[in-house]
């Protein structure tokens, strides 16, 4: 059942990428559906009676799924049908993907009824903040765009002339990276309470802890510029994007090595 629901999304996604501006009202609804379609998929998936399911591509799907509500939410309020061109295309495929990678289970037994909240949150931080480095990408292309103006940039140079303006683009962007960075903070206080009961230590200095407070220093640095040194273009950009690196490093580039290169599973 997941796996249909699942490429239904792909597919109301990939209609919604192909349809002509004109179909405004109908892209939304369609938008709507799809992303109701995922959310179904998803919760079927993630919530396998006394496990989660967890994995690279379901953290993917999650972020895209994220982001569709984002772009959504949004376009109700600046016209992003540029985004729109850009998101769809990357949703349908990341509805895909866990079919073809399903990740593994994770058992809960033993680990109390709040350890599946912070996996979850811990996901929502990571979908978040991913939303947000794609965001940063697109504005980086958007500033190269205006200061070359380059002639026949083709579909994507064209796709990025209907994006919002810079300066509503930036917006956007902090309003993604203080919800994510509040998730992100929520993940490392919680991993700190299931270390003392898993490991008997606050932190286990393992790879992942230390990329993701790593990551969490960058976002609170970012924010804090942000708020009293006016930080803003290229600087937002960088640390955004060194932040996003650190995250993927702490939690999808090394499920990904285990689960397609090595065929490993996720370790209890």
């Amino acid at each position: 059942m997941q796996t249909t629901l699942l490429l239904v999304a792909a597919l109301l996604y990939a209609i919604c990428a192909a349809l002509p501006t004109s179909r405004r009202a109908l892209v939304s609804r369609l938008t709507a559906a799809a992303w109701l379609v995922h959310a179904g998929a998803l919760y079927m998936d993630l919530g396998v009676p006394g496990t989660l399911r967890v994995g690279f591509a379901m953290m993917l799907s999650a972020a895209l799924w994220l982001s569709v509500a984002a772009y959504w939410i949004e376009n109700r309020n600046f016209a992003l049908d540029g985004l729109r061109r850009l998101v769809m295309p990357c949703a349908a495929a990341a509805a895909a993907l866990p079919v073809l990678f399903p990740g593994s289970l994770l058992p809960l037994e033993g680990r109390g009824p709040a350890f599946g909240w912070h996996i979850t949150i811990a996901i929502l931080a990571y979908a978040t903040l991913t939303i947000a480095a794609f965001h940063a990408v697109l504005m980086a292309l958007q500033e190269s765009r205006l200061h070359t103006r380059a002639q026949g940039a083709g579909w994507l140079g064209a796709t990025l002339d209907q994006l919002p303006a810079l300066l509503t683009m930036e917006k956007l962007l902090f309003r993604l990276i203080g919800f994510g960075f509040t998730l992100l903070t929520l993940t490392v206080l919680s991993g700190i309470v299931f270390s003392e009961q898993l490991f008997g230590i606050a932190l286990k200095w393992d790879h992942k802890t230390v990329f993701a407070l790593l990551s969490w220093l960058l976002f609170a640095a970012l924010l804090a510029g942000r708020r009293w040194r006016g930080w803003r273009g290229k600087m937002a950009l960088r640390f955004t994007l060194a932040g996003f690196a650190t995250l993927v490093l702490a939690y999808v580039g090394s499920r990904f090595v285990l689960e397609v290169i090595l065929h490993r599973g996720i370790a209890a």
